[in-house]
């Protein structure tokens, strides 16, 4: 890498107190809690329709029922994250959940009730209770960002910049002291006394992916070139049911069909997740996940039968769902829903404290970015609209108790990858798949580090306005992450499954925490136990 003068490099300079990168439930909800210091918002897309949270559809967990508890909410997240989640962090999660979800409420969000106003609670994968909350069905995410958006364009102090691709965290002597970004045809410098990345996942990385186009990895990377503490590289979830069709990204199937009945049937008309967990459908997602492929792998295929516990209803309980099946000639109600696996969700991403401190000073994250030790090795189902919403708050609720006497400070630098990557992006997605998806070994993932190797002839970085030659390289350096963290954990434990370490080791049962200088370098400190006694700490 080589460093570069922020200052040069830019046609513009602006301040502001905060900057946040991003405008999914994450980045919303920190903006509008720090609007009174004055807040930049950069957004790669149009405001309120980029990144997954808009297509989030399965809903948000938290424990608003009788019969349910935070206790019972965090042992489900425990059970999930397959020995790897964080005491504090979940409990921060759980704890604070309900009282986030009800504050959405009164901003204006509108989820699903039953005739008398109650809230209708449906049931996900590894889940114990009937906790998860919907919106117009199978239209979650768009939802709660539809409410934060109009929050946000009434609240003073927020300045939004649309279209806008952030390309370079910039530091100062260890801090970060802004941002980067090109839009409106200009390099613009952002200085600010914080800065916050909400810039959601890297799906893209990967050739089967629900996540949208955007998705290219660009806040990891970023705080990877500055020199952040990265965690949990190896650990991406792949979604059981994506609709096997012809698109990217594949539409994704709701797990809510299965929490209502849903069922999965091989080639033969059998359900082949019965006897293989005990939950059946209702099994962790990395299970089902990796069921369905060994299906493919044997040359055949998945469904999923919602005719009998859905049927005539489905356009009205399950409209996203409906007009993605029509749409590519499918008829729910009549017929089995072909199904695959595909890169959903992220448990990778830059390590933060419980109020979303990264290791650089000026540096906060929240949302899917950031690896906070809540989902361990395999996410809970719609947990992470609920990290989204009580992280995004507590990132904001640390910054505006912070010293901003170092607010502005100019000039500073950015690092940058001088050689090209050795890969085009839809071979590099091709190869991730193949090598790095979900089962791996040690022949394919050295492999796949020899075929992301780089030229290393001197070339100059690529311009500023060329967003997808950036997307590009930001892609090619997560997956020298992704895919070196793969090789060095030599066992099978969630969403991460080695061929030739079939078996969960005790041994292995710490995180990876990597720092990035020109490629990988890690630490492999103990975990904690995490077992049934945390129902009575956080008792």
């Amino acid at each position: 890498m080589k460093t570069y003068d922020a200052t040069a490099l830019a046609d513009e300079v602006r301040s502001a107190g905060v900057v946040v990168v991003g405008t999914g439930v994450a980045g919303l909800t920190a903006a509008l809690e720090l609007a009174p210091l004055g807040v930049t918002v950069l957004t790669k897309t149009r405001f309120g329709a980029g990144g997954s949270s808009p297509w989030a559809q399965g809903g948000i967990a938290a424990a608003m029922s009788a019969d349910d508890s935070p206790e019972l909410h965090a042992l489900d997240t425990a059970a999930a994250g397959a020995g790897l989640c964080e005491r504090g962090p979940v409990a921060t999660l759980v704890q604070e959940g309900p009282g986030r979800v009800r504050d959405l409420i009164d901003l204006g969000a509108r989820f699903d009730r039953g005739d008398l106003g109650e809230l209708l609670l449906g049931r996900e994968g590894a889940h114990q209770r009937r906790r998860v909350l919907h919106a117009q069905g199978d239209a979650t995410g768009a939802e709660m960002v539809r409410a934060l958006v109009d929050a946000a364009l009434v609240r003073p102090g927020l300045e939004v910049f649309e279209h806008a691709f952030a390309t370079d965290l910039v530091v100062r002597d260890g801090r970060v002291i802004g941002v980067l970004a090109t839009h409106g045809g200009r390099t613009v410098l952002h200085r600010a006394s914080a800065v916050v990345l909400a810039t959601g996942g890297f799906g893209q990385v990967y050739a089967r992916t629900t996540n949208p186009v955007e998705n290219t990895g660009d806040g990891l990377a970023m705080a990877a070139r500055a020199g952040a503490r990265l965690a949990d590289l190896e650990m991406v979830q792949f979604h059981p049911t994506a609709l096997a069709v012809a698109s990217d990204p594949l539409p994704l199937v709701t797990e809510a069909l299965r929490g209502e009945g849903a069922v999965l049937l091989d080639d033969d008309g059998r359900r082949f997740m019965v006897g293989l967990h005990p939950q059946a459908e209702l099994a962790p997602r990395d299970v089902v996940a990796r069921a369905i492929w060994g299906l493919q792998d044997d040359g055949g295929g998945a469904r999923l039968d919602a005719r009998d516990a859905v049927g005539d209803a489905f356009p009205e309980r399950f409209p996203t769902v409906w007009g993605a099946c029509r749409r590519h000639g499918i008829d729910p109600i009549r017929e089995p829903i072909p199904v695959t696996p595909a890169a959903h969700y992220a448990m990778a991403g830059v390590a933060v404290d419980g109020y979303g401190r990264s290791s650089l000073d000026g540096l906060w994250a929240c949302g899917e970015v950031t690896a906070t030790g809540v989902h361990g090795a395999n996410r809970l189902a719609s947990n992470s609209l609920l990290e989204a919403l009580v992280f995004g708050a507590r990132v904001a609720a640390d910054i505006q108790g912070m010293d901003s006497s170092s607010a502005g400070r100019v000039p500073g630098t950015v690092r940058r990858e001088t050689s090209p990557p050795a890969l085009d992006r839809s071979d590099l997605r091709r190869w991730m798949w193949r090598r790095a998806g979900l089962v791996r070994d040690r022949v394919g993932l050295e492999g796949l580090l020899d075929l992301l190797g780089t030229d290393r002839r001197a070339t100059e970085p690529a311009g500023d306005h060329d967003v997808h030659r950036a997307e590009t390289r930001n892609l090619w350096t997560v997956a020298r992450l992704v895919t070196a963290a793969a090789l060095v954990r030599r066992e099978s434990r969630g969403s991460h499954h080695r061929r030739d370490f079939p078996e969960t080791d005790l041994v292995w049962r710490r995180r990876l925490f990597w720092t990035y200088r020109d490629g990988p370098a890690g630490e492999l400190p103990l975990q904690k136990t995490f077992d049934a006694d945390l129902a009575r700490e956080i008792a």
